[in-house]
């Protein structure tokens, strides 16, 4: 026998207690085939013939934590936790060197690993599951996504399949002949031609009840950077004849100083297929509608070459006094701007403007829908195709239906009813970067009285924002600056933009798009929306695109939600 340095534990000489085992519990002797404890009692004998005695009650090494080891150390006696025992484990179960016991961990050990087997096993279907899912699922988007490419890509094949056709000008207006039947053509291109269509009707002659306002609200400069083109759409040759020399006498200044001009013209070469054929018109609507597809597209053609810009009217309609002016100087401020149509009335054609540049796309457009299809509705998808998804209507009308005169018309050509607003009601705060001099509050410039916000020299990205309480469904938007009719101390060059997705600290908005510039310190403009759109504001800037070194005056800030009512007009 061995004695180990503490002398209290003794092993077989020349030999190691266990496979690899450490030292044992103080207390404790080898026997010959097992080891024992002096004094073991009873009770604790089986657990001797397993090698090792725990505290009076039997157990295997997995209930390790549940017992309390005691051994003695010198005869006394020492009480330990299940996790100072826990250290111990490995040796116990190495000591043991009975074939139970080897069996018994043995076992243990194939427990366990077939255990992690298995578990592995299971671990990896899951894993297989979650794969094929997360493919199917990448697989599914993948379709879906190639699905809306696929509908973006027809949507878009078509477009240019449509803009490629009325490229080419169609044969109708190739070889279409007009003869002047007052006036001359200008010299020079104008800045604006207005355009109208006339024809015989019933109760006589509307063509000079739309003339003589549209002339009457022209003054100053603004005869001189406009044509009126009349064509006039009927056969009859006595009405063709009286009218022109009506023309002649009623306006000849205007004639004379060739701001007047009256042509008839008609579509010449072979027809397209089925195009304008008004014989076979089934509708009581369509051979109006082609009718009016043709006088109009004849128009067009005709006045490309007389302007930059093109204004469409109707021969029932009135205007307001100085509405040219209005629309150069929304022409000005939109300049630099793409656009393809604005929008100067709530009428469905009447009222809109084009560049001239666009007319002849436009025209072969028209005649390339024969059937009952409205005009305007033509006119709203040329606006769509040429990339103007939304309309730019402003928000108070130059031009005003005076109504029609038989069923066919009131029934093909209903006359628009007038949008007409109430006070503004919508509470919003507002937030601003500009100078606040003289006590001034920003908040005074959306307030409904006679406050306004004044500040000095606005710099190049300064804003006043209008940050709405809640999210609005708005319709209309109007933003004055300056002071007096000659609008003094105005904002020079600004643009009103629209805000969605508040910010965190309520201050602005997330994004932003544009809803038109400041036409000469003041904008009024409807609010539109893509179709299917149920996105609603939360924000209005104002922006300085570029300094300013004189005061700015800053008066109203409007928002309407709703119409409070139509009437006719």
């Amino acid at each position: 026998m061995e004695t180990v340095p503490d002398g209290r534990t003794e092993r077989p000489a020349g030999g190691a207690v266990g496979a690899g085992s450490g030292l044992l519990p103080a207390g404790w002797r080898p026997s010959p085939h097992r080891w024992k404890r002096p004094g073991a009692r009873p009770d604790t004998q089986r657990m001797e013939d397993r090698g090792y005695t725990q505290g009076g009650r039997s157990t295997s090494v997995g209930k390790a934590r549940e017992v309390v080891w005691q051994w003695r150390r010198g005869g006394g006696g020492k009480e330990v936790g299940a996790e100072d025992a826990a250290p111990h484990l490995p040796r116990l179960c190495r000591a043991a060197r009975g074939p139970g016991s080897t069996h018994h961990c043995l076992w243990k050990y194939i427990t366990a690993a077939v255990t992690l087997i298995l578990l592995s096993f299971f671990l990896q279907e899951k894993n297989e599951e979650h794969l094929k899912y997360s493919l199917l699922l990448e697989e599914k988007k993948k379709i879906l996504g190639q699905l809306n490419q696929e509908q973006i890509g027809s949507e878009i094949k078509n477009r240019l399949e449509a803009l490629k056709d009325i490229q080419k000008t169609s044969p109708l207006l190739r070889h279409a002949k007009y003869k002047f039947l007052a006036g001359a053509p200008p010299r020079e291109k104008k800045l604006l031609a207005v355009g109208v269509s006339s024809a015989q009707h019933p109760h006589g002659s509307r063509l000079l009840n739309t003339l003589r306002p549209l002339f009457q609200a022209s003054s100053g400069p603004e005869p001189e950077c406009t044509v009126v083109l009349v064509s006039l759409s009927d056969s009859d040759p006595e009405w063709l004849s009286q009218t022109a020399a009506s023309l002649s006498d009623l306006f000849r200044a205007h004639t004379e100083a060739q701001q007047l001009l009256a042509v008839r013209g008609r579509l010449g070469g072979p027809p397209v297929p089925g195009a304008l054929n008004i014989a076979s018109h089934s509708s009581p609507c369509e051979a109006p509608y082609s009718r009016q597809k043709a006088d109009y597209a004849l128009l067009m053609h005709f006045a490309a070459n007389l302007s930059e810009n093109f204004l469409m009217l109707e021969d029932w309609v009135h205007c307001v006094p100085r509405f040219i002016s209005t629309v150069y100087w929304a022409l000005s401020a939109w300049k630099e701007l793409p656009w393809v149509t604005l929008e100067f009335s709530s009428l469905s054609f009447s009222g809109k403007v084009s560049h001239s540049s666009d007319l002849p796309r436009l025209t072969s457009f028209f005649l390339l829908f024969h059937k009952d299809t409205p005009t305007h509705l033509l006119l709203s998808e040329f606006r769509l195709l040429l990339a103007q998804n939304v309309p730019v209507p402003f928000g108070s009308s130059a031009f005003y239906h005076m109504g029609n005169d038989s069923v066919l018309e009131n029934t093909c050509f209903p006359a628009e009813k007038g949008k007409v607003f109430g006070e503004p009601d919508v509470t919003a705060s507002v937030r601003t970067d500009l100078v606040t001099v003289l006590n001034d509050v920003p908040q005074y410039a959306y307030t409904l009285n006679k406050e306004s916000f004044a500040t000095l020299g606005p710099v190049k990205g300064n804003h006043l924002t209008a940050v709405l309480e809640k999210p609005q469904k708005v319709v209309r938007i109007e933003v004055r600056t300056g002071s007096g009719k000659q609008r003094q101390y105005k904002l020079e060059q600004g643009q009103v933009e629209l805000g969605y997705g508040p910010s965190e600290d309520f201050k602005g908005c997330a994004r932003y798009r544009l809803l038109g510039p400041m036409v000469a310190g003041h904008l009024d403009q409807m609010v539109s929306y893509e179709e299917g759109s149920v996105e609603e504001l939360s924000c209005i800037r104002l922006l300085v695109p570029a300094p300013q070194e004189s005061w700015l005056l800053i008066r109203q800030i409007k928002v309407w939600i709703t119409e409070d009512e139509e009437e006719e007009s």
